[in-house]
Order: C-alpha cells, then structure tokens, then sequence
C-alpha cells in the first residue's frame, strides 16, 4: 500500500476534486502580508504552492513561509524547488530542512532563466533538471540516500509533484518530459495557466496514460490589461475573445470592480465545468496579489469549504504579526562600523 503523508495526496488518491492555490512571496523580510494571505484561502484550498524566485525574480525563499503557514495558519503547503538556482548540495539541504519543519509536499521545477529576472547578470546553475530533482527526491524519500548513495539520517517524507504545459504547439514533446517525470517519480502534476476549457480535456486526454492525477492550472485576470498582455505576449497561452469581450463590457458598466466581480463568475464557471465534466483531479488558482478572490470563485463554483480558519486565527495571526514586527525592524538596523 502506498503510503501517504500528507492531506493533499490522500485527497488526490481519494479522488476528492482538490483545489490549490499560490502564495508568492515578494521582495521584502516582511512575514506579515504572507501569513494574512494564507489565512483568507484556508477552508478553501487543501494546500497552497509557495513559490521559488518565480520568473527568475529574487524573492523572500518559500522555506520559512512554509513552516509558518502550516505551524501558525495550520494550512497544508506545496515547497516549490527550482533547479535554476541552487546545486544538488543546496538542494539536499533545503529538503532536509523541510523535512525537520514538517513540510511534506515538493514541486520539483526547472525554473525560467535567469537572463528573464530582475537580476538578469545572475549565472545560472541548472546543476540538475525537474526530472532529476524528482529522482533525487524520491531516493532521499525512499531509500534513505543523497543522489550519490550518501546515508540520510531520519529521511524526509515528501510527495512531489511537477509542472505541465497544457498549451504546447505540439504536445507530443511535452508528453514526453511527462513520461520522464512520471518515471522518476511524480506522484502529481500542476499544469500551467489554461483559459479554454477544450484545451484543457484535450491535455488531460492525452496524458491520461500516465496515470497520475493532474491539477489544471487557471489564473484569474486582475484587469484587462494583463488579460491582453498575456494573450499577446506569452507564448502558447491564448484568451478566448468570449473572456475578452466579458471583461470588456464589465469594464465600461463597473470599472475595475466590474473586472474582478466578472472574475468570479467567469472562473466559477470554469472550475465548476472542470470539475463536473473532465477527469481532472482538481484545479491550482494562481491568483498572485489577489488571492482574496480565491474564496469567492470556489463557492461560485459550488464547492464548499472544509471550514472557516480565519474565525479561528484571526487573532493569533494579529498577535504574531504585532510581535513580529518590533524584531524585523530592529533586524533593518545596520551598526556603524
């Protein structure tokens, strides 16, 4: 029997539609904001991915949120690990740590060039690719070594999961990382932004061989404005104009508010229509600097919430950000020399 150590995988395997969302943390020592975020999706979401330098940009790294949202928000995390940046010493490292925090889901990524960064003179490392650091993983979890057969003391226990791309043009190659992926050890998948639901059912047809559960990726549209930027300048991902022209119309009756109510009811929508007519074993809402609207789609989409956190942590959350703050400020402080 497989075993199972965390609450998303026993929600997958339990073939329980899973909902995740994001948590980026920015440029900043500044806990506060991360914590506040992750206690609006409790009840909402099973895990949530804390992100690793996205797009290349150097931010706050995802091993102290991590901990902190799960010891003080008690919601469940996805450690996301880029190969981009680190060796396989400092990724050894980073997973044991995660493992003595009590961390127990991976994302194992490649990670965008550095060259695409707001450090873009950084060199990158790339010791190791997605797949790789999936193989590493998997004998550190279950066989109690390193890459190199090094004995591990008290091994981690972790799931890890990969990145898809759903909007491949073709998607033979694609399927094909997959495969390498999947027989290194994926036990899950998160796809990238899809907006066309028939997209979405030709990817999950196509990879269904592989037999492991996938999360369609769907990413809210904060404005119009980075509606049409993504539909112009990201490869591979096209907006449909029915999307277009909703958010459009909403935009001249409600301005911004109108965008973002629009928001909700088309991605209710989607999610609902994931769920009830694909084989899809949840969806990942990537709703970076807006994550409050997460709530607001899973209940359009008629999914109930396991419970309500917030009225629970409201106040512990409030106690150790006020007992934070005095220490990050003081942390600012440079002595003279």
């Amino acid at each position: 029997m497989k075993k199972v150590y965390s609450n998303l995988m026993m929600n997958l395997l339990s073939n329980n539609f899973t909902i995740t969302g994001e948590i980026e943390p920015l440029k900043t020592s500044n806990i506060h904001e991360v914590l506040f975020t992750a206690v609006e999706l409790a009840g909402y979401v099973t895990a949530v991915n804390i992100t690793d330098n996205p797009q290349a940009f150097a931010y706050m790294g995802g091993l102290i949120p991590s901990h902190l949202i799960q010891e003080e928000v008690g919601l469940e995390v996805v450690y996301q690990l880029t190969c981009r940046d680190k060796n396989r010493l400092a990724l050894i490292s980073d997973l044991l740590a995660a493992g003595a925090a009590g961390i127990r889901n991976v994302l194992a990524i490649t990670g965008d060039h550095t060259s695409l960064g707001d450090n873009p003179k950084a060199k990158p490392v790339f010791d190791l690719d997605s797949a790789q650091l999936t193989h590493m993983i998997r004998r550190m979890v279950d066989e109690g070594v390193d890459l190199d057969g090094n004995k591990i003391d008290s091994p981690p226990s972790f799931h890890v999961g990969v990145a898809a791309n759903p909007n491949a043009d073709p998607l033979e190659p694609e399927l094909l990382k997959l495969e390498r992926k999947v027989a290194a050890g994926a036990e899950f998948i998160q796809t990238q932004v899809v907006y066309e639901i028939e997209r979405a059912k030709t990817f999950l047809g196509e990879a269904a061989y592989l037999k492991v559960p996938i999360l369609i990726g769907i990413c809210p549209l904060k404005s119009l404005k980075m509606a049409e930027w993504l539909d112009k300048e990201c490869p591979g991902i096209h907006i449909p104009q029915e999307i277009m022209e909703r958010l459009s119309q909403a935009k001249d009756k409600g301005g911004k508010e109108g965008v973002l109510e629009e928001n909700i009811e088309i991605f209710g929508g989607l999610l609902k229509e994931l769920k009830h007519t694909t084989n899809a074993s949840g969806c990942h809402i990537m709703a970076v600097g807006f994550e409050w609207i997460v709530p607001r789609i899973v209940e359009r989409a008629g999914l109930k919430r396991t419970f309500d956190w917030r009225s629970i942590i409201s106040r512990e959350i409030t106690a150790i950000s006020n007992a934070m703050a005095p220490k990050q400020q003081a942390s600012t402080h440079r002595p003279e020399p």
